[in-house]
């Protein structure tokens, strides 16, 4: 690969150095023969810009090249034109040394090659050749005067005009057509660029023509354009064959367009001027065009980067929740053995205390661990955005009250006191999602429990009026280890238990607290903590809430009225058929078993069943297929609630169920208080329930 580049950085080179070496011969030509009879002196010498530009491009060898050849060209041409010996080597000296001077003086100020790719950089160039070529006018000024008796300020002015405009027009144009980026800005195709260039040289020769007469103003559209479709390079090639069609016609003619009214010299001056403003017009607006189009490739880039970063972090989302559905399902399962299995157990009349015991440990540890599995659960839908408020007339006293109720026996159990102080001056109902409230408030409690070996915990409320939404003020008080303070800022981020240390004596995931601020902050409220090492913490929640109109009496829960409900259950496995037939049959249902959703199919065509438990994922066919096929029945078991009971618990899990009818969804591990709910509730609708199905 290296020999590969090598090569064609060499071949490159070589092309630069012959195509360099034409065009300063050529150049030299140009300026003595055709630009050369009204002033004496060339009016436009380009020669020493395209010096300098190979100076600037070639390496070793090829810049001693390039400049024999430059010197050779020079004296031969200056001898053939006419002038003397002397004066040709001054022509020549003087040239080469100020194409050196540029070189050194650019190279010291770019730390290198200069880049034309912008408008700060095109007028950098003429601010520092201008200076030299004006050094180079006073040396041959001085020469010619005295030694020839030439008009020293006529003379200076001759030769600066003629090198001031060769560097400032003809240095920038070749670096721009040398450099790479302007080759890659712009591919039009090359019909496109020959008529442009066509276009370009007829404009020019009517306009100088004197035959024509033609203004010359509109040779400023055409350039212009080439400068549009081409970029920089198209506004180089443009002026140079502008200047190589004007210069010559309209100097040589005595009575072209350019100011024909004056005399051959002010003629050759306002050329000069309008070859100048010509030029740096249209290679401004080739700069601008080549800007913009970089622009819109990076912007392009850019976009392609940010869609393909996009695509990343979706499969990175899809493949966490994948993981997590995955995981939680796994988990799920063979806990709902455990737990269900537990729970039977438990509910035996015939069991020793201490197997009791044992029991009601192993129930607790998969309570614990189901806990952590929720709580993971729950900041997944709270990154992805998930969490939905549903506020309604709500009493935080009570839900205060309620809350330290279902602590209290944890917190009994370690011999810690829980009490509840409430200051409400107002006792009306604020508009509050309770189950959210309740939730955070859980967990700070159970974090006030968990941290707390003796004394005491206690729960305050204080609620300040409004005029529009009364603030509410929750406190939990502990008597705990406390925290330090370099750990008080790191409690409410994922993953960061208070207690971190490799032999920590409390448990937990470290999500509770985070979950329980992305909750407050939903809600609008703040969350925090005061705390003295040693000495407790107090973690207290700040919300704001309007006042709400209290709602209808919720009317109370029917008992299980088992006698007329039957039941089909659907599931793959063995233990999870028997742990939910085993609930439902001790509280009287008559309870029927499919192990796949084609079994629960057959059954549902033959038999009449007034609810049906659907696992998801099953061989042969999988509950949502099942689900369907039975609402297309005819038969009233078509119409039979089914709800699922599946270790899926992500959301969008959920929603896929709900989307193949089914009515609600209990996760397993099976509670057996949300299992009775649930069923109760399906079998026994209250009339709203009945009008939201």
């Amino acid at each position: 690969m290296k020999l590969s580049l090598a090569f064609h950085e060499d071949r490159r080179q070589t092309a630069l150095l012959l195509t360099l070496s034409f065009t300063i011969v050529a150049a030299i030509a140009f300026s003595e023969y055709l630009t050369h009879a009204t002033l004496g002196v060339a009016a436009f010498w380009p020669a020493n810009a395209f010096l300098a530009a190979g100076l600037f491009t070639l390496k070793g060898a090829r810049r001693t090249v390039l400049a024999g050849v430059f010197v050779l060209s020079h004296l031969t041409v200056s001898l053939l034109a006419g002038d003397e010996l002397l004066s040709a080597l001054l022509y020549a000296i003087v040239d080469i040394g100020e194409a050196g001077l540029v070189w050194a003086v650019c190279h010291r100020f770019w730390n290198g090659a200069p880049r034309v790719r912008t408008m700060r950089s095109l007028a950098q160039i003429p601010a520092i050749t201008t200076p030299i070529a004006l050094v180079s006018a006073l040396v041959c000024a001085s020469a010619f005067h005295f030694g020839y008796g030439a008009p020293f300020v006529a003379t200076m002015i001759d030769w600066f005009l003629r090198s001031a405009l060769g560097l400032a027009v003809a240095l920038p144009a070749t670096l721009v057509l040398i450099d790479a980026e302007h080759r890659r800005a712009f591919h039009p195709p090359l019909t496109e660029q020959l008529l442009l260039m066509f276009g370009v040289g007829t404009i020019a020769v009517l306009c100088a023509h004197p035959a024509a007469g033609a203004p010359p103003v509109l040779i400023f559209p055409v350039t212009l354009a080439a400068a549009y479709r081409l970029g920089a390079r198209g506004a180089a090639l443009a002026a140079f064959l502008t200047i190589a069609i004007i210069m010559p016609l309209a100097v040589s003619s005595g009575s072209s367009p350019f100011n024909a009214t004056q005399d051959p010299v002010v003629q050759a001056r306002t050329i000069q001027v309008f070859t100048s403003v010509l030029f740096y017009t249209c290679l401004a607006a080739g700069l601008a065009f080549g800007q913009q189009n970089r622009l819109k490739r990076l912007l392009l880039r850019r976009e392609l980067l940010t869609r393909a970063a996009r695509g990343r972090a979706l499969a990175a989302t899809e493949a966490k929740t994948e993981f997590l559905a995955t995981m939680s399902h796994e988990i799920r399962t063979p806990l709902n053995s455990v737990l269900g299995f537990a729970q039977l157990l438990a509910a035996r009349e015939d069991l020793p205390s201490d197997a009791r015991r044992q029991v009601n440990l192993i129930d607790s540890a998969g309570a614990a661990l189901l806990t952590v599995i929720d709580d993971i659960l729950d900041f997944s839908r709270v990154e992805a955005g998930q969490i939905e408020l549903l506020p309604g007339p709500t009493s935080a006293a009570a839900l205060l009250r309620d809350t330290v109720a279902i602590m209290a026996p944890e917190a009994r159990a370690k011999g810690l006191s829980i009490d509840v102080k409430i200051i409400d001056p107002v006792e009306v109902l604020h508009d509050l999602d309770a189950d959210r409230l309740r939730q955070v408030l859980i967990n700070l409690l159970n974090n006030a429990v968990k941290f707390t070996e003796e004394g005491r915990i206690d729960a305050r409320l204080i609620i300040e009026p409004g005029d529009i939404e009364d603030r509410l003020r929750f406190e939990i008080f502990d008597t705990g280890v406390g925290i330090e303070l370099d750990k008080q800022g790191l409690l409410f981020q994922r993953f960061s238990p208070a207690d971190n240390a490799p032999n920590r004596l409390h448990g937990g995931a470290g999500l509770g607290l985070a979950i329980a601020k992305a909750l407050v902050d939903v809600m609008g409220g703040k969350i925090g903590v005061d705390s003295v090492p040693g000495r407790g913490s107090c973690f207290w929640v700040e919300l704001h809430a309007p006042v709400a109109e209290p709602g209808p009496t919720p009317e109370p829960a029917k008992p299980p009225a088992p006698d007329a409900a039957r039941i089909l259950i659907v599931d793959d496995h063995p233990i999870n058929l028997e742990i939910a037939a085993a609930l439902l049959t001790m509280v009287g249902y008559e309870v029927d078993l499919a192990e796949n959703g084609k079994q629960a199919v057959e059954k549902a065509q033959s038999a009449a069943y007034d609810l049906i438990l659907m696992d998801i994922h099953m061989p042969l066919m999988d509950g949502l297929q099942a689900t369907r096929a039975i609402k297309t029945l005819r038969t009233p078991n078509g119409k039979a609630p089914i709800i699922a009971m599946s270790a899926d618990a992500l959301p969008r899990q959920v929603e896929r169920c709900y989307a193949a009818g089914m009515v609600d969804h209990i996760a397993k591990p099976i509670q057996r208080e949300v299992l009775y709910a649930k069923v109760e509730r399906w079998l026994h609708p209250r009339p709203d329930a009945e009008a939201a199905i």
